[in-house]
């Protein structure tokens, strides 16, 4: 049996690379098999550790698997422009994508690899939220079909679960932002496009990016004075004056009473006459 080298290097089962970086064993191994991690030290047939500084890499695989839909061939090809380059990850990670932004394309197996569930995806090619393509022969989704899913996949990795938010909610939700963009497109037409003349390309692109700026603002604010408008709502009148004075009079008058009670005594000839 081989023993492990006495070196500075932190080598642990895999048992505890798996509960480190909160990605199963079997999942581990599959990225070793397909390059992305390095073979492991066996000590036996048997028995193999893995370096612990594996952990980031391991989560970093796991996350652009589960958030960018990317193939293991891709995020491969990214872990190791990062070990040449000297660059951070998250930095080689983000100009890879900037660079395959305009033909970012997943198959829709690796969609629903990455974790959507297949009744979700039927769903919104129903509703014509999302769009099949096709590329070299491969059903598929690109664009902002994508980013979607992905925006959805992230609510759901943050505790937003299905019975919090289902994605049939959606239906209402796309309704109203399909009126309201319908209604942003005529006044553009109306007021923006009959006026820019020559300069409509440019001032489309600045347009087109501060109209979405404003739609986030707007909504801001309105949810701002619903919820203003819902706790002033939900507070209890204040009591009227009057009624006020006739609960401080009875209050006073069931005092006496208590308290002639309580005392045992009648009230003289006097006291009668002179009340």
């Amino acid at each position: 049996m081989a023993e492990l080298p006495e070196d500075d290097v932190d080598r642990v089962k895999m048992s505890v690379l798996a509960r480190r970086s909160g990605v199963p064993a079997a999942t581990i191994k599959h990225y070793v098999r397909e390059g992305l991690l390095p073979e492991p030290f066996r000590t036996s047939r048997n028995m193999a550790y893995y370096d612990a500084s594996l952990v980031p890499r391991i989560q970093a695989i796991k996350e652009l698997q589960r958030t960018r839909f990317l193939p293991l061939k891709v995020i491969k090809g990214i872990l190791e422009e990062a070990e040449d380059s000297g660059l951070e990850l998250a930095d080689v990670v983000q100009r890879v994508l900037d660079n395959k932004s305009e033909q970012d394309f997943r198959s829709r197996e690796a969609v629903l690899e990455a974790g959507v569930p297949a009744e979700q995806l039927k769903f919104f090619e129903k509703l014509g939220l999302v769009r099949p393509d096709e590329q070299d022969g491969v059903v598929g989704y690109r664009g902002d079909d994508l980013e979607l899913l992905r925006i959805l996949g992230t609510a759901r990795r943050a505790g937003i679960t299905p019975e919090m938010l289902p994605h049939t909610i959606l239906q209402p939700y796309v309704k109203a932002v399909h009126d309201l963009a319908k209604l942003e497109l005529e006044l553009f037409e109306r007021g923006v496009a009959m006026a820019a003349g020559s300069n409509l390309p440019s001032i489309v692109e600045v347009a087109t990016e501060l109209s979405e700026r404003l739609v986030m603002v707007l909504r801001r604010k309105m949810l701002q004075q619903i919820l203003a408008t819902r706790r002033r709502d939900s507070r209890p009148p204040p009591p009227v004056a009057s009624e006020q004075a006739s609960t401080t009079a009875s209050g006073t008058m069931s005092a006496t009473k208590v308290a002639k009670t309580t005392n045992g005594a009648k009230p003289t000839k006097r006291a009668q006459r002179s009340s």
